[in-house]
């Protein structure tokens, strides 16, 4: 049996990890993730800024906008929704 269960944690494979910064927080469990990248124009060869944005699953609502988090890849859990939130790294040092 315990031989059974190492197969299956070796079989599952790391789930990616994505860093940015919270832009809403006013769903219920939800939040949605601003990610940031540079990618290499091809023409140009300078880089570009791309963002992308994420909904993830915060139980516990302790992520507010403006705080940089850590977010996981998980399950679906609904429509869009298929990261949940790992950690907050930092907190929004200004006031709005």
């Amino acid at each position: 049996m315990a031989t059974a269960v190492n197969n299956a944690t070796e079989k599952r494979r790391r789930r990616n990890q994505l860093i940015g910064v919270v832009t809403s927080s006013k769903m219920q469990k939800t939040i949605v993730v601003r990610v940031t990248r540079q990618i290499r124009h091809r023409l140009y060869e300078r880089y570009v800024h791309v963002n992308k944005k994420f909904y993830a699953h915060d139980e516990q609502g302790e992520a507010r906008p403006g705080d940089v988090v850590r977010i996981v890849e998980t399950r679906p859990m609904s429509k869009l929704k298929r990261w949940r939130l790992a950690e907050v790294l930092a907190r929004r040092t200004s006031v709005d």
